[in-house]
């Protein structure tokens, strides 16, 4: 039997939520980044006794598609999952349903979901600071119950997830997409980290716009701070988002 921690974590965000249930469960686990170049990328084969969280961020609603690419081609054979979506304090919607179904798709058997809250990938002001001290304290406690509930060997999960199963919304496209300031120093760290290949390895400077996913991934793992979202487009979405993110959101937790 082994544990695996399986995220697709732009910014950090959804790693930290994970980090803290895996943690709370106990035990050795093997870290797998669904966020990186493709051609770095490295899928585990599974087995049914194995224990795996699977977290994505909401994108839009919805589970990022590159994501849903990934974890289709791991071999999951019965594997057991906790399910995470995380996301910056306005609305998951139909994530988290469509992680289950995919999931299931995937030969994973759910046993666990959470819809968790982190700073928002682009406004960073929106859940500034979470998961914080509450949110642990919750996930924590969380994380001990499916420890406790594996250890009864309990694979089922009992509680529903919210929404319709296979009807998703329709998804959107971001107009944030990020510039390269001139004092880049072509390391291409950018590159490597970018999961749509939308950087160039020869000259990282240059972004596919159309390949981008406005993902952030670039900007948080730039060394340099060479890269940023044009500061009227930002300005732009944290004035729409300021109407649906002010009111703080609690963790939703299914067993």
């Amino acid at each position: 039997m082994a544990n695996y921690n399986i995220t697709f974590s732009p910014t950090g965000g959804t790693k930290k939520v994970s980090n803290i249930l895996k943690c709370g469960i106990g035990g050795e686990w093997t870290d797998v980044n669904l966020c990186i170049s493709e051609k770095f990328l490295e899928l585990p084969n599974l087995s049914a006794d194995d224990v795996c969280i699977i977290a994505v961020p909401s994108f839009g609603g919805r589970v990022p598609d590159i994501a849903t690419d990934r974890i289709r081609r791991i071999s999951a054979n019965g594997a057991k999952a906790i399910l995470v979506c995380v996301y910056g304090n306005r609305e998951y919607e139909d994530t988290l349903t469509e992680l289950f179904d995919e999931a299931g798709k995937c030969g994973f058997k759910p046993v666990a979901a959470v819809s968790a809250i982190a700073e928002h990938s682009i406004a960073r002001q929106f859940a500034a600071g979470r998961p914080d001290a509450d949110d642990e304290t919750v996930l924590e406690a969380f994380a001990e119950k499916i420890r406790e509930k594996l250890g009864r060997g309990d694979d089922e999960i009992h509680s529903t997830v919210p929404g319709e199963h296979n009807i998703y919304k329709e998804r959107g496209k971001s107009a944030a997409k990020p510039e390269t300031a001139t004092w880049c120093i072509e390391c291409g760290i950018c590159a490597k980290g970018c999961p749509a290949g939308a950087i160039s390895f020869d000259n990282p400077r240059i972004t596919d716009n159309e390949k981008c996913i406005s993902c952030m991934k670039c900007i948080s793992v730039c060394p340099k701070n060479a890269r940023a979202l044009n500061p009227a487009v930002l300005n732009a979405v944290s004035e729409r988002l300021s109407k649906v993110c002010s009111e703080r959101r609690a963790n939703e937790l299914f067993l």
